[in-house]
């Protein structure tokens, strides 16, 4: 049984705290990067195939597709979990990089 709990409203820190959690209880703390990168590749072209199929793009009849936003929560779960095993703050990064964002002149 299960022991997580995620707050209401939770911040980017929260998730990724979650996150770190879940890997722990799910037994996936001794996975290398490597595999996580995989992983997070795998999951990136299920969540284009649900968009594809979203978008009303054609796919093969025999393609498994889900919804878009499972496949999109799976990448950010997946994005989390290789953050912190490169101790990156996602939340502190994420903001670093919007203040130079800013500065940029987007055509």
């Amino acid at each position: 049984m299960s022991k997580l709990h995620l707050k209401d409203n939770p911040t980017l820190a929260d998730l990724q705290q979650y996150v770190a959690t879940a890997v722990k209880e799910r037994g996936f703390k001794d996975d290398r990067i490597e595999q996580r990168f995989l992983l997070l590749l795998e999951e990136s072209g299920e969540f284009a195939k649900a968009a594809r199929k979203s978008a009303g793009l054609g796919f093969a009849d025999d393609t498994q597709t889900k919804e878009a936003a499972e496949e999109a929560a799976d990448v950010l779960i997946i994005l989390l979990g290789i953050c912190n095993m490169m101790k990156i703050d996602l939340e502190k990064a994420f903001r670093a990089k919007e203040e130079k964002n800013k500065q940029r002149v987007w055509k």
